[in-house]
């Protein structure tokens, strides 16, 4: 090896971060539009906030680290105040309403969508970057206000691309819980954070394994050891009574709250009740059905964030991974009330609710689904170059058709004819323009159908027919080309 060699660095992207060409670009892009749309049309403002926050601002740190990198990215400033690249879309909001909240309209309702960096051990489906697309409104206790957001959220799913029945948004609220323990005798905060830790795994553990959380703990398949919550037998009963009583099928969502409304949930749990029943009446007055929005006691995301109604949108698609087999990809979002976030800057109780999702893996879920053909990234119609002395010609044609709003290019390789028409076909290009000596003498331009012929070629074994059938090309008229080209794209 040589010296020059052996200082070559290595071709590699960091661990938990990935390129992304045409197809996941556009993917991604025309969810975020389709999305926007229906946020400003329910009043939402876009609003961007730097990618780089103070990291005291995102409250994710503990007090006495040197270097605040807990699962984010963070450097010192010139000042040697620690910044971090945000990891979410919410921390940031939370700071612009503090620092303005003198001058913007109450309740503020934004959007906002972009990237978000996680400082954490990266994996299959896994990422340190990626998409994240969030609405939230700031300054309204009201329980409608989480009825639009969730409403909203539905809507937003519908435009990304999943139809009725591919998705699901479950609510619940984090008091029932709260009730749940004050009626207990439950008041150790750590003991609490254990359980709900515990209820969260209700959907992939079921009620024997939650059981064994809420009480010594459970040994897995893997003899992997996971502490309980300890709680008394009493609680435990309580808990397990108040989740079965909201596993009856086809339950509305106010029948949910009726088969609830039996257990010792307290004056939080009460109160939870109320909000419910109020979020549900404005789903109904909105037509929001009960396929699109349940509500699901055993939901208690953001355990140490969310302070009232917690909601999880959950994929109901069938998906497939690249081998053809059955994947799950469930949740894709969710959101939740939220009133503590903003007190952290200005000491005083602002109420809060949104909703987010992720982009980048809805349209990874999309894509699993089969529907990722409207996300090909269609090239450019590719003009064939023959000869140096016509350059104009190409150029002509070229120029021409981008001025009809049609993307073209004219290849600036130096390569023969067979290696410029698979060029073309690598590009997704729709159509080669021909321009030889012939075609230029006559005034005539020849074009290639790409799309037909790959269409073709699937259904042709027999190369001789191939040949014989020339499939999509046809040469006209030079002042046809525009119109040719175009009923070809179209």
């Amino acid at each position: 090896m040589t010296d020059e060699a052996s200082t070559r660095p290595e071709a590699r992207a960091p661990r938990g971060f990935a390129d992304r060409r045409g197809r996941d670009l556009t993917a991604e892009r025309r969810i975020v539009a389709r999305v926007s749309e229906v946020y400003e049309r329910w009043g939402f403002e876009a609003l961007e906030t730097p990618a780089f926050e103070y990291a005291d601002a995102l409250g994710k740190f503990l007090p006495d680290a040197d270097r605040p990198n807990e699962g984010v990215f963070a450097l010192q400033d010139d000042d040697d105040q620690w910044m971090a690249l945000r990891y979410d879309h919410t921390a940031p909001l939370a700071r612009f309403a503090a620092q303005n909240w003198e001058t913007l309209p109450k309740p503020f309702r934004r959007y906002a969508y972009g990237p978000v960096w996680r400082n954490e051990k990266p994996g299959p489906g896994r990422f340190r970057e990626f998409w994240q697309c969030d609405a939230d409104t700031v300054g309204s206790d009201r329980p409608e206000a989480d009825a639009e957001i969730i409403a909203m959220g539905c809507e937003g799913l519908r435009a990304a691309g999943l139809a009725a029945g591919q998705a699901v948004i479950r609510v619940s609220n984090r008091k029932l819980f709260d009730g749940l323990f004050d009626a207990g005798g439950i008041t150790d905060p750590m003991q609490r954070l254990t359980a709900l830790r515990a209820v969260d795994k209700y959907d992939r553990l079921g009620v024997e394994g939650v059981r064994l959380l809420l009480g010594e703990g459970r040994l897995d398949e893997s003899g992997d050891y996971t502490k309980g919550a300890n709680l008394p037998a009493s609680v435990i009963g309580a808990i397990e009574a108040f989740l079965a009583s909201a596993e009856a099928p086809g339950l509305s969502r106010a029948g949910v709250l009726d088969a609830v409304s039996g257990a010792a949930l307290g004056v939080a749990g009460e109160e939870a009740l109320k909000e419910l029943a109020a979020i549900d009446r404005a789903l109904t007055a909105m037509g929001v059905s009960q396929d699109d929005v349940r509500f699901d006691p055993t939901i208690v995301r953001g355990l140490e964030y969310y302070t009232g109604a917690v909601f999880e949108a959950e994929l109901l698609l069938d998906t497939k991974d690249e081998k053809g087999r059955a994947v799950r990809f469930g949740s894709i979002g969710g959101g939740g009330r939220y009133d503590d976030l903003v007190s952290r800057f200005t000491g005083q109780s602002t109420p809060a609710t949104g909703f987010s999702f992720g982009v980048s893996r809805l349209a990874s879920a999309l894509r699993a689904a089969g529907r990722g053909a409207e996300d090909a990234t269609r090239g450019p119609v590719v003009a064939i170059v023959f000869s140096e002395d016509d350059i104009q010609h190409y150029l002509d044609a070229v120029s021409e058709l981008r001025a009809a709003g049609i993307a073209a290019e004219l290849y600036l390789g130096r390569a023969g004819m067979k290696a410029q028409m698979k060029y073309a076909d690598r590009r997704g290009a729709p159509a080669a323009v021909i321009l030889g000596g012939d075609e230029i003498a006559a005034g005539q331009v020849t074009i290639k159908d790409l799309d037909a012929g790959r269409a073709r070629a699937a259904a042709i074994a027999d190369n001789d027919a191939w040949k014989a059938e020339r499939p999509g090309q046809q040469t006209v008229a030079r002042d046809q080309l525009v119109a040719v080209v175009r009923s070809i794209i179209e």
